[in-house]
């Protein structure tokens, strides 16, 4: 009897143990996950993605993509900050936000860039009708390369044949942030 009571605790124990592991292993997963996709800026993000009636988990997702959180960035083709605006698409959208202008330099501050960025996303997605998979393209390669492969029969207007997107870098741009959209929502839903 006594043999018998000695197993089932060794048993016991060995289950607590392969248990707390596990436990352990899991938190741990999702502390380096959550160190790779941060929310950094949460504040801002969260504020500007009400105002334009946005995810803010979608935000962070293109933040990450754009910028990786680098508020000093500038990409190859001259977009600046966060978000990565270029000064043009900048320019009209505050004078649709009726903010003041801002010039490249001013994109750099991380709420003015956030504010802008937000709201410019808001506004392609009320171009393309709620539909992110179009938005994110047109975020990325412009709205008129986007028209055009709409009326050409590249892509559909519904989003749902992403991988025709002829740019390769805008097809991984849109796959990317899909991909971390779902991640931003599985650590912090």
């Amino acid at each position: 009897m006594q043999n018998k009571r000695k197993r089932y605790f060794i048993v016991f124990i060995i289950i607590l143990c392969i248990v707390a592991i596990l436990f352990g292993v899991f938190r741990i997963q999702d502390m380096v996950l959550k160190m790779i996709y941060p929310q950094k800026y949460a504040e801002l993000v969260n504020q500007y993605a009400e105002e334009n009636d946005l995810d803010p988990l979608l935000v962070f997702a293109i933040i990450k993509a754009e910028s990786n959180f680098d508020e000093d960035v500038i990409s190859n083709s001259g977009a600046v900050g966060l978000m990565q605006l270029m000064e043009s698409t900048a320019q009209e959208m505050a004078d649709d936000l009726a903010i003041e202008i801002p010039t490249k330099e001013s994109l750099f501050n991380p709420e003015l860039n956030i504010q802008i960025g937000t709201y410019y996303f808001a506004y392609l997605l009320g171009i393309y009708e709620g539909n992110i998979y179009i938005a994110l393209t047109a975020y990325n390669a412009g709205i008129g390369n986007v028209n055009t492969w709409i009326e050409e029969g590249t892509i559909r207007e519904d989003g749902s044949d992403i991988e025709n997107i002829p740019y390769k870098e805008t097809n991984n741009y849109v796959r990317k942030i899909v991909r971390d959209y779902r991640i931003y929502q599985d650590l912090y839903e």
